[in-house]
């Protein structure tokens, strides 16, 4: 995941609020916006917002995925086209993402890959058009600028999860099912893993600090996310509970990137925290580099608030489906939470 060439395109945000037609002062009171619910044999469109697919085979998988959990398939017009190493021209893409949302047959939209490139399609976005056909949308890693743009500028509560070429195991076949067609208030509870160790190690959570808090789950990628910062498209995380994963990413990479939510006023703003995995993110070198372990303990104990870390998000095979943007509560002993409202109208 190339994430710094994502980093070098945050030039092309320069979008007027105005010009988007919504007012930022008002967000932390603004309801989140509903999507409409879903169901077997509903079509549902597939989109590249971010990365081009160098596999044929890859759109096969997505497709033959989606068809197996029970749905039609239609797929965007520019979904195969190639830019460099984006899904083809900025233009391309967001018309691809305007088209499925203003696509009266289409009642899902779901994004086949990540890499880079969302957020250079930010201010192409329709956001008048979201809000007059709210619909689920579901990715993560770069589409976090997806989920936070979407969020900011619409309040729709879109979905971390799965893209259209993820593992598509029993977990997340499961866990999509209860999110999306039986509307179940998910318990999000890590499913640990044992082997034939002696003790389970496998999504072992820790707990920063205990207790138990209600709030708004907002995040995604760290890297995504941060690169945000100072934009129209980053949301408002008053009182709302946070959660951030990562892949490949040195560990001073992420003490720079937590260092920019706290220099943002991010973290003094959260009422609690949750880490999901951080793949491949272990210090080289020997000593001379803080863990990831010493930074989350620097930037999150002083804020005396429930946290925990080693949640089952992030460029995991096994992983929670979160709506972002809706209400939980948040068990930071136990390691869980749980949805306290319905997503769907």
């Amino acid at each position: 995941m190339n994430k710094r060439t994502f980093i070098k395109s945050l030039g092309l945000l320069a979008a007027s609020t105005t010009a988007l037609g919504f007012d930022f002062k008002n967000l932390s009171d603004f309801k989140p916006l509903l999507p409409k619910s879903i169901q077997k044999g509903d079509t549902v469109g597939i989109i590249s917002p971010s990365a081009a697919t160098a596999d044929r085979m890859e759109f096969t998988y997505a497709k033959e995925a989606m068809e197996a959990l029970g749905f039609k398939v239609k797929l965007g017009e520019n979904l195969k086209n190639r830019f460099g190493h984006l899904a083809g021209t900025d233009e391309e893409r967001a018309k691809d993402l305007n088209a499925m949302f203003a696509d009266d047959e289409v009642k899902a939209v779901i994004c086949i890959r990540g890499g880079s490139g969302a957020a250079r399609i930010l201010p192409l976005i329709d956001y008048n058009l979201i809000r007059k056909n709210p619909k689920p949308l579901l990715g993560y890693s770069d589409i976090t600028a997806l989920h936070c743009a979407i969020y900011s500028q619409t309040g729709l509560i879109t979905f971390h999860g799965q893209n259209g070429t993820g593992s598509w195991n029993s977990f997340n076949v499961k866990q999509f099912e209860k999110v999306f067609f039986e509307k179940e208030l998910v318990t999000y509870q890590n499913e640990l893993t044992k082997g034939d160790d002696l003790v389970s190690k496998g999504n072992r959570i820790q707990t920063l600090k205990g207790g138990t808090v209600e709030g708004r789950i907002l995040g995604g990628n760290l890297t995504v996310l941060t690169s945000l910062s100072g934009t129209p498209y980053y949301p408002d995380f008053k009182d709302s509970i946070l959660f951030i994963e990562d892949i490949g990413e040195d560990p001073y990479r992420i003490d720079r990137m937590m260092s920019t939510l706290q220099l943002n006023g991010t973290l003094a703003k959260i009422k609690g925290f949750i880490f999901g995995q951080c793949t491949d993110c272990k210090p080289g070198g020997g000593y001379g580099s803080l863990s990831v372990d010493q930074i989350m303990d620097h930037y999150i104990l002083p804020l005396n608030i429930p946290a925990y870390t080693g949640a089952m998000i992030g460029h995991i095979p096994r992983q929670f489906i979160i709506p972002v943007g809706a209400k939980v509560r948040m068990d930071a002993d136990a390691g869980n939470f749980v949805m306290i409202e319905t997503v769907f109208l």
